[in-house]
C-alpha cells in the first residue's frame, strides 16, 4: 500500500465485479483506474455489434434475480426488458421443453396431468431408490429415472465436464427441479432479462466517471502498477496472483463459434441444448432473440466446452475435493494481503451476475459506508 499514490484503488479486471466497485468507490470520492489486458472493458457480459445484433462475445448472459434493490440498481443504468429464458433441449432430433415440467413430461411419455407424469417418475426412479449415490449418474437416475437422464442429462453434462457422468461426483446434482405445471421458464426469480442495447450500455453507465486502460497486462507492469495506487482490488485468477506456488487451480473452458447467417431466423429461440454425446458442441445460441430483434441477418454461436489452459480462458471452477483444498491455500494467503480479492476468478466460486454485483456492493457498503 502507498499512502501517497496517485490513485486509491488500482482495479484490476473490467467486469461486472470490478466495475461496481469502481462506481461505489467513485461516488465516494475515491479516485480509481481499473485496467483490464483485453481490448474492451465489460468482461465477459461484453458485446460485439453484428450487423445491428448484441452478441454475447463470452457466452449468454441472462440476468436474473429475486433481490428487488440489486435490480433497481442494474435498471438505473439501462432499462432491461423483458426476456423470459425458455431454452430447448435437442436429443436425437427431438425438440424437448427446459426445464423439467409438464411439457418436457408430455414430449417424453404422453401424460397430461400432473398424476400421470409422478407416476411414470415413481415407476422409473424406484429401482435406483436404495442407492446410495457415488456418482453423479447414479444420483441423477436416483432423482429422476433413465428417460430424463439418457435423452437430457448424460451426454450433455459428460460434454460440459470432459468426463464420463460414473466418474462425476454425486454433489454436481444435489437436486434437479422437476415443475408439474406447464411452465417453461427457466428462472424461478421474480425478475429477469436483457440490458436494452446490450450489457455494453450498463458496463458504460458504471464506468462513466472512471478512468479505464485496456490492453493492460497487471502480470507484466506489475511493480509499475501497483506503485500508482493505495489499494489493489483483484477481480483475476487467485493462483495467478500468487505466481502459482501452490499449484495451478482447474477450470472448465468455452470456445465459441460464431456464424453470420443469411437469413432471419436459423432456430426461432435464443438457448437450444444438444444432448447427445456424439454433437461435440453443447448449445447453439441465436442472439437477436434476447432482444427480440427483427434483423434481416442472424448470428449464431456454438459453444464446445474443453479444458482450460494458459490460451483459454477459465469459466467453470471445478469445485472438487483436490481443487477446494488448493483454494483454500490460495485464501489463505489472500487473508494476509491488503489486497481485496473479488469476483469469480478471484474467489474460486461460480457467480451469476446478480451475485457478482451483490457482492461488490457488500463489500464497497463496508468500506465507504459501514465505516464512515
Amino acid at each position: 500500500m502507498n499512502p501517497t499514490a496517485e490513485y486509491d484503488y488500482l482495479i484490476v479486471g473490467a467486469g461486472l465485479y470490478g466495475a461496481v466497485f469502481a462506481h461505489e468507490a467513485t461516488k465516494h470520492q475515491k479516485k480509481c483506474l481499473v485496467i483490464d489486458k483485453r481490448e474492451h472493458l465489460g468482461g465477459n457480459t461484453y458485446c460485439e455489434d453484428i450487423n445491428g445484433i448484441n452478441v454475447h462475445k463470452y457466452g449468454a448472459h441472462i440476468f436474473h434475480t429475486n433481490d428487488k434493490t440489486i435490480w433497481d440498481y442494474v435498471n438505473s443504468f439501462v432499462p432491461f426488458n423483458r426476456y423470459t429464458n425458455s431454452p430447448l433441449a435437442n436429443f436425437e432430433g427431438t425438440l424437448y421443453n427446459l426445464p423439467f415440467n409438464m411439457n418436457t413430461f408430455y414430449q417424453l411419455w404422453g401424460t397430461k396431468t400432473p398424476e400421470e407424469a409422478k407416476a411414470v417418475l415413481v415407476q422409473q426412479t424406484g429401482k435406483y431408490q436404495k442407492i446410495n449415490p457415488k456418482n453423479l449418474e447414479e444420483q441423477a437416475l436416483k432423482l429422476v429415472g433413465d428417460d430424463i437422464y439418457h435423452k437430457l442429462i448424460k451426454g450433455y453434462t459428460e460434454k460440459q465436464w470432459g468426463r464420463k457422468a460414473n466418474e462425476l461426483p454425486a454433489f454436481i446434482i444435489k437436486r434437479l427441479p422437476l415443475r408439474f405445471t406447464f411452465d417453461n421458464n427457466y428462472f424461478d426469480d421474480a425478475y429477469q432479462g436483457i440490458p436494452i442495447g446490450g450489457y455494453n450500455k450498463l458496463t458504460e453507465g458504471l464506468l462513466k466517471d472512471v478512468e479505464c486502460r485496456t490492453n493492460i497486462d497487471f502480470f507484466k507492469e506489475k511493480k509499475a502498477l501497483t506503485g500508482l495506487a493505495k489499494q489493489i482490488v483483484f477481480t483475476g485468477k487467485i493462483d495467478e496472483y500468487f505466481d502459482y506456488c501452490h499449484g495451478k487451480l482447474e477450470y472448465r473452458s468455452l470456445d465459441f463459434k460464431h456464424e453470420v447467417l443469411d437469413i432471419p431466423n436459423y432456430q426461432g429461440n435464443a438457448v437450444v441444448n444438444y444432448t447427445e454425446s456424439k454433437i461435440p458442441y453443447t448449445r447453439i445460441i441465436e442472439h437477436k432473440h434476447f432482444e427480440f430483434g427483427k434483423q434481416k441477418t442472424t448470428v449464431i454461436t456454438k459453444e464446445y466446452p474443453l479444458e482450460a489452459s494458459s490460451e483459454k480462458e477459465p469459466y467453470y471452477p471445478i469445485n472438487d475435493a483436490k481443487n477446494t483444498t488448493l483454494f483454500k491455500a490460495y485464501q489463505d494467503m489472500a487473508e494476509k494481503e491488503t489486497t481485496i480479492f473479488g469476483g469469480r476468478l478471484a474467489q474460486y466460486k461460480y457467480y451469476d451476475m446478480h451475485q457478482v454485483i451483490g457482492a461488490a456492493l457488500s463489500k464497497t457498503k463496508r468500506l465507504f459506508i459501514e465505516k464512515s
